[in-house]
């Protein structure tokens, strides 16, 4: 065993859930204050299991650990990517941080733009894949650690999210273990007494219903507008109502919202065409003037099949190129100025794909929207997000245990009775009356569709688009047409538009 003082914890992000079993089996002090606790479960860990130390950790992390024995440093990621992490060697020193603002701020760092990340960005709304927007930096993998010698970095995957359905269970049994495992994730949260207030984001459906009914947040969260179609927050009010329970709701207009994008993607380190995100600011924003410590439901989807695309079948002879995709290669083409034709949409997910051929479609669907769209846009989303609205972001269903579970059930009882992940909705419904738990999916949509198209809103989005960093990248006959359309009424070309203003925000900032 390597002795503790040869090992050293070089940095860490998150929380480790299962602090108190951890701390009984590697014979740590409970009573030590949080930061002290889960630096020595991290090195004892390692002193024992050394990277197997995976095997035991449940929660949101990313971390290093240095051995001064073995003269190495891993750089390690959680299974499910909750927490973002980002590597680089410069002057043959290894740099690794969860802000990538950080890596490449180093001056010894030559920061280069990846066009190639430009074009995969267009495809997809968010920065898939290893690959980032700057060359020669990297993001490590969800499931993955990377091995430092001294010389040269080795990236090995410890975990995968693999789908194994057993048919010998009922759907009511395995709503009953889905209960099961709920209420031991949330008696471990529960446990911890550094945290005696907590709260929790809800929006109108069940995941964020499940999580606020089975947790210990005294209270619930959510934002709303003006515009009806959009707005949940009557939907989550009905719910913290029944639930007995307090609830805030942050109301957004066009004016905040607009304001807010440039902090947002400053922050997220990255370009994410994902509009929610700022709307998910704001309501952290809200949230941190009574509140530190925060429940948000992600997971759910990926884990038990929450979206049409889970539901619809592929054509024959396509790959699923995960949920979320708002451009076709043509379009990209069209747009980009310097369009690579040796950089293809499929790239990032081709290993992946091949690998989980022989598994049903639904198992494949949701291994790789866990591997690449979950960690990609929507974790990117809320750690960035909340880490910089200085509030800390926990979320319980996308603890490794629950997905343990999730991996077994046959896709019968995910798509059942023509309700989506209907055997999570079963066992949700042990703490929600039926008709919260069995609601309809909502979503988390944003009205930035309209109010992009409104003359009060929307010069200073015309400006960028049209601005001398656009005319470097994007054809401008072909983004007017696209703005032109979008004005007349062709609604659905708002996310092309977010997406490419969203990249020229932040290269206005990083270049």
């Amino acid at each position: 065993m390597t002795e503790l003082n040869n090992v050293s914890i070089r940095y860490f992000s998150g929380y480790i859930r299962n602090w108190r079993n951890l701390c009984a089996e590697l014979e740590i002090d409970p009573g030590l204050n949080r930061s002290e606790r889960e630096e020595e479960i991290l090195k004892k860990a390692y002193s024992k299991w050394k990277m197997e130390m995976m095997d035991h950790l449940y929660g949101m992390f990313a971390f290093a650990v240095r051995d001064d024995e073995l003269k190495k440093l891993y750089c390690v990621r959680d299974h499910v990517g909750q927490k973002q992490m980002f590597y680089a060697v410069a002057d043959d020193e290894f740099l690794c941080s969860g802000d990538i603002n950080e890596i490449v701020s180093d001056s010894r760092l030559n920061k280069r733009l990846n066009l190639r990340m430009l074009q995969q960005y267009l495809f997809y709304g968010y920065p898939i894949g290893e690959e980032t927007f700057y060359e020669g930096v990297f993001k490590l993998m969800p499931g993955h650690y990377a091995e430092w010698n001294g010389k040269n970095v080795k990236v090995i995957r410890y975990w995968e999210p693999v789908f194994e359905p057993d048919e010998t269970k009922t759907v009511d049994e395995w709503a009953k273990e889905i209960s099961s495992v709920v209420d031991e994730i949330f008696g471990d949260e529960r446990d911890d007494k550094e945290f005696p207030y907590k709260e929790s984001f809800l929006s109108g459906g069940v995941d964020s219903s499940y999580l606020f009914a089975a947790g210990d947040a005294s209270a619930a969260n959510t934002v709303g507008y003006e515009e009806s179609g959009f707005d949940e927050s009557s939907l989550a009010r009905q719910t913290a109502e029944i639930l007995g329970k307090g609830f805030n709701v942050k109301m957004i207009g066009p004016e905040e919202y607009f304001e807010r994008i440039p902090t947002v993607i400053e922050k997220m380190g990255q370009p994410l065409g994902d509009a929610s995100a700022v709307a998910f600011s704001i309501g952290c924003k809200a949230v941190k003037q009574h509140c530190d410590v925060v429940y948000s439901g992600e997971g759910i989807d990926e884990f038990f099949g929450g979206y049409n695309a889970h539901k619809n079948p592929l054509k024959e002879g396509w790959k699923y190129l995960t949920c979320s995709h708002i451009m076709s290669e043509e379009i990209v083409k069209s747009i980009m100025i310097d369009f690579d034709d040796n950089v293809k949409a499929v790239d990032p997910v081709i290993d992946l794909w091949n690998e989980v051929q022989g598994q049903d479609e639904l198992s494949k669907k949701l291994t790789i929207d866990i591997s690449l769209w979950l960690e990609g846009d929507i974790y990117l989303n809320t750690d960035r997000t909340s880490t910089a609205c200085g509030i800390e972001l926990h979320t319980p269903f996308s603890d490794k245990r629950l997905f343990d579970v999730a991996r077994k059930i046959p896709g019968k009882y995910k798509f059942m009775e023509d309700q989506n992940k209907f055997v999570f909705r079963k066992a949700a419904s042990e703490k929600l009356p039926h008709e919260v738990a069995f609601r309809k999916k909502v979503g988390f949509a944003v009205p930035i569709r309209k109010w992009l198209a409104d003359a009060k809103y929307n010069q200073p989005i015309a400006d960028k688009l049209f601005g001398s960093v656009s005319q470097k990248f994007f054809r401008q006959d072909v983004i007017k047409d696209m703005w032109t359309r979008y004005l007349s009424g062709e609604e659905f070309l708002w996310s092309r538009i977010y997406a490419v203003y969203a990249f020229l925000i932040w290269y206005e900032i990083n270049f």
